[in-house]
């Protein structure tokens, strides 16, 4: 039976990672890395003004020289991206070695891990994964949902997790069969209409929850 990747999320706020490589696929991969909270090393004898000028800021740390056989097995993450084949095999053995994902650029028989095309609004994010096989048909997909993924489900989500809380304090639990029912086309126009409130009220309705209890009163 062939096996398929397991879709994850890290958390790599405050944790090291290491990108070996300083051109212009390693400064896409660290600016994401940066905006995930992650504690950037990279490792290159150059890197591209771009990087260089992180660095100065102290956004990253750069290591201005090649990499150093073994040194990934310091970091939790690591990222090859140098386009030499050479030197990506050893950042790669030497992860295999120390159990370290990653995650090498254009070279998928060398990743532990790859990187899906993502359409983000704010928390919300929608990931497209080819399985490293076409990342151009992961972009292409990516900007075709772009096109239909806006604000108003951001703003969905916000609404939903508010009222998934009082799901849980209501009943000791957020599992239900109505959210399947509850989350439609009719929600977002609400919310799309800037009716806020009226969504509210739908949604916790769906859900069986009493109505939005009036503040003025609760306060008096």
């Amino acid at each position: 039976m062939s096996s398929h990747p397991y879709p994850v999320n890290l958390d790599l706020s405050g944790r090291n990672v290491l990108v070996v490589g300083a051109g212009a696929v390693a400064a896409r991969k660290v600016q994401g890395l940066v905006a995930a909270g992650a504690r950037v090393t990279v490792v290159s004898p150059e890197a591209v003004p771009e990087l260089a000028e992180a660095a100065d800021r102290g956004t990253v740390r750069w290591h201005q020289r090649t990499y150093r056989r073994g040194e990934v097995a310091s970091y939790r993450l690591a990222v090859a991206a140098t386009g030499d084949p050479a030197v990506n095999g050893q950042v790669y053995w030497d992860a295999e070695a120390a159990g370290i994902w990653l995650n090498a650029a254009d070279d998928p028989a060398r990743c532990s891990f790859t990187l899906p095309a993502i359409v983000r609004r704010d928390d919300l994010q929608v990931a497209v994964s080819t399985n490293g096989r076409s990342p151009a048909v992961a972009a292409w997909l990516r900007r075709s949902l772009e096109n239909s993924i806006g604000p108003e489900h951001a703003a969905l989500l916000v609404l939903a997790a508010e009222v998934r809380e009082d799901l849980r304090d209501e009943r000791g639990t957020t599992e239900t069969p109505d959210w399947e029912s509850a989350l439609d086309e009719d929600l977002l126009d609400l919310i799309r209409n800037d009716d806020i409130d009226g969504a509210r009220l739908r949604l916790r309705r769906a859900l069986g929850l009493p109505g939005v209890p009036d503040f003025a009163e609760a306060a008096s």
